[in-house]
């Protein structure tokens, strides 16, 4: 039996991705989304209250997804289901990540992968329906990744203390990150901070990333 809740979302990470819809101006309304590091479903939960269509909810654990979000039709349970290597049946248009261990030098590519929709015949160019109409190009949605960034897991050891990384040291830590996207087929528009802290007390920023 589902307990009764107080809070908006199943899990306070909704919170942390609300923040980051109203940040960068992104509905995701009728929107197929992906997220990758679902756990409780904190973000699933965010992507489908506001109006998501589809969401495909990644998890390498089992049981933790929200009873509310396991019976939601718009909601695909992706269980026991490792991110790095997920395949999904269709291409989705936004990818949220809130992984734990796993560096964002590992998951982004896969946040683009997950993105990608496949060429029409003969490159970019769709035939015309009619004999002498011209030819159109195909230009694909604007494909968006949203991802939770914790310096703390992407910092050397010695830079911690206690499992925290003191705030100063936070561009310290992600300056190689950042400089790194493009040749991960990724473009920087936008970042905030956190609304809520992480583990321990651990600064967090959210990136909003364009698929390039």
């Amino acid at each position: 039996m589902p307990k009764p809740r107080n809070d908006r979302f199943v899990s306070r990470a909704g919170e942390k991705l609300a923040h980051a819809l109203n940040a960068f101006h992104i509905s995701p309304v009728g929107w197929i989304c992906a997220d990758l590091g679902a756990n409780a479903g904190g973000f699933t939960d965010c992507l489908v209250q506001a109006g998501a269509a589809k969401v495909y909810a990644v998890e390498r654990g089992y049981g933790v997804l929200d009873y509310r979000l396991r019976k939601d039709a718009r909601v695909v349970v992706m269980e026991r289901t490792d991110a790095l290597h997920v395949s999904l049946p269709e291409p989705v248009r936004l990818v949220t990540i809130d992984v734990g261990w796993t560096r964002q030098s590992l998951i982004l590519p896969v946040a683009r992968r997950l993105t990608l929709r496949p060429e029409a015949p003969g490159g970019a160019v769709q035939p015309a329906d009619e004999p002498g109409e011209p030819q159109r190009t195909l230009i694909a949605p604007v494909c968006h990744v949203i991802s939770l960034i914790k310096p703390h897991y992407e910092a050397s050891p010695d830079e911690l203390t206690g499992g925290v990384l003191p705030d100063e040291l936070t561009e310290h830590v992600v300056a190689p990150l950042r400089e790194s996207l493009t040749s991960l087929g990724l473009k920087l528009l936008a970042e905030t901070e956190s609304p809520l802290r992480g583990h321990a007390g651990n600064r967090e920023l959210l990136w909003h990333l364009q698929v390039m």
